[in-house]
């Protein structure tokens, strides 16, 4: 959208302006005009027209796009006084006068890519795979969504690595404007109540987007980035100018999630946490309080549009049945994709056991299904995220372990020392296990290595493993050499097996944690903190004080 004026002088028959050259007819030829274009929020320009209003629409637009150099498809629209100042869609040259205010919006060209397809190929009329983006100068944005992606009612973007203050009404606007003005000429804040208001509502409307339950750093965040792009709104008697922002943000957000339920929309991850649905013994305090503690996008999302419990017990006893055919992978993925927010409500509200859902879902234990769920919790790819990240630090980490000293650097020693032994997967394994002992947690904990084991006594064994990677050696003769079988083990019970590599483990059991709603280890913590905030980047405003040091080093 643009607001278009020209600010220019006269030189010789042409005028220049910072925004570019135009010519100009002789001054005498007609009375001279000026128009007010508004391109953007942040863009108004002057334009003057020394031959004064052009006789046609025509002739018009030719002005504005030589002027402004315009390649693009645009329309003018014009403020109509009689409707408060309304804009419309400018039809005719007769309601263009003299320091009108002008607004010139930029029509983006839908582009279609067509692709051939092979129609013996088609099978049902469900849709491929297919991934679509718009963007748009303006606010207003059509999402499609295709069977692989989030349904309509999911969010389709984690929380943002820089908060975007969004577009507010054009009243609100043009306030802000003048206060960031007055803060620039003697330094004086805006205080407008009104104001204050309209910001707080769309700012918590757009949280939401993000997140029902904001953190205390994500408002920290949305607060900075508020008060950098108008510093007219710095709270006064704050050291920072934030601190009333911050509280200001964190009830809005609280009365917002209460104007949501008193709508009485289907929003399960504010109907969760009702007073009602807790515990009597529950009632009053934070006990059983459910929400997004890893940087879950979509935590516990509504059913999709026109389903119901019913039905959906329907997809997943359909489910059962699909599970068993071979080379089924499509008709799997869109009953998982379909079943996806009920099986959230069932892994949030009720816990069950790994056993309990093995029997349930068999089809979530899947490697290729961990890595969907994985997608429809958090919106980004669980192995290439994963995989990329690691590779990216490889480098930086094997100088850090180098360096390492004390009990640590006894044990990463040896494991360096065999690196050049080792393949593309064998090397990122040994990153992993040397990781793990650089933060100061024990190896033993994440993974248990076994030789010369028989199946009996491995079974027994892995029976007492809450979390755990198991690797199989082939014998001690070939201590060196990559394993034949890495398996993941939760509560005992083996969920996955044949992972091909601790790295491929690792990243498997980071999904299986999300997919199923499990908390990190205590004795792992920071190795999990790490896979999370440095490997997938998930919540990384947030950081132990031990992992923001290796991330410094990483970045140094």
């Amino acid at each position: 959208m643009v607001h278009i004026s020209t600010v220019g002088s006269l030189v010789g028959e042409t005028g220049r302006s910072e925004y570019g050259t135009m010519k100009l007819l002789p001054v005498d030829m007609a009375p001279s005009a000026k128009l007010r274009i508004i391109f953007g929020e942040d863009d108004v320009r002057k334009l003057l027209l020394p031959a004064g209003i052009p006789s046609t629409l025509q002739d018009l637009n030719d002005v504005l796009r030589e002027t402004f150099d315009i390649t693009g498809p645009f329309t003018v629209m014009y403020q109509d006084m009689d409707f408060d100042g309304q804009f419309f869609t400018l039809t005719s040259i007769e309601e263009v006068q003299d320091k009108a205010n002008l607004k010139v919006v930029i029509t983006e060209p839908v582009i279609l890519s067509l692709t051939t397809v092979d129609m013996s190929e088609v099978e049902s009329a469900v849709p491929l795979s297919t991934e679509a983006s718009s963007s748009s100068s303006g606010c207003d944005t059509i999402l499609f969504s295709s069977p692989d992606e989030s349904g309509p009612s999911y969010r389709s973007k984690p929380w943002p690595f820089k908060f975007e203050i969004p577009d507010f009404s054009y009243d609100i606007d043009l306030a802000l404007e003048a206060g960031k003005q007055a803060y620039e000429n003697d330094g004086t804040l805006l205080n407008n109540p009104s104001v204050t208001s309209s910001i707080l509502e769309k700012l918590a409307e757009t949280i939401f987007g993000f997140t029902a339950y904001p953190t205390g750093v994500q408002i920290l965040a949305v607060a900075e980035t508020l008060v950098e792009k108008y510093p007219c709104l710095k709270e006064p008697g704050s050291f920072n100018g934030l601190y009333g922002w911050q509280q200001r943000i964190k009830y809005k957000m609280g009365n917002y999630r209460a104007k949501l339920r008193g709508r009485q929309l289907a929003i399960p991850e504010l109907e969760v946490n009702t007073l009602k649905r807790r515990c009597s013994s529950e009632e009053g305090s934070l006990k059983g309080f459910k929400r997004a503690k890893k940087a879950e996008v979509n935590y516990l999302p509504p059913l999709p549009f026109g389903e119901t419990e019913e039905t959906l017990e329907k997809e997943r006893l359909d489910l059962l049945k699909e599970i068993k055919k071979k080379n089924n992978e499509r008709a799997i993925n869109e009953k998982m994709e379909k079943s996806f927010a009920m099986r959230r409500t069932e892994v949030v509200k009720d816990c069950p056991a790994i056993q309990d859902l093995l029997e349930r879902w068999p089809s979530l234990f899947c490697e290729n299904q961990i890595k969907e769920e994985f997608k429809r919790i958090t919106t980004i790819h669980l192995e290439r995220t994963f995989l990329s990240r690691l590779d990216r630090y490889t480098t930086k980490l094997l100088e850090i372990f180098r360096r390492k000293g004390g009990t640590a650097g006894t044990k990463i020693k040896p494991m360096l020392d065999s690196l050049n032994e080792h393949h593309v997967d064998g090397r990122r394994d040994i990153i992993i296990r040397c990781l793990v002992e650089y933060l100061g947690e024990s190896g033993e904990e994440l993974i248990k290595d076994y030789q010369d084991v028989s199946q009996e006594a491995l079974k027994e064994d892995c029976s007492n493993h809450m979390m755990k990677i198991i690797v199989i050696h082939p014998n001690v003769a070939q201590e060196n050499q990559d394993p034949v079988n890495v398996s993941v083990i939760i509560e005992g019970t083996e969920i996955l097996e044949d992972c091909g590599s601790v790295t491929n483990a690792c990243l498997l059991l980071m999904g299986v944690i999300y997919a199923v709603n499990l908390s990190y280890p205590l004795k792992l913590k920071y190795t999990f903190e790490v896979f999370q905030k440095l490997f997938l980047e998930l919540d990384i405003l947030k950081m132990s004080p031990k992992v923001q040091s290796l991330h410094k080093k990483l970045l140094a």
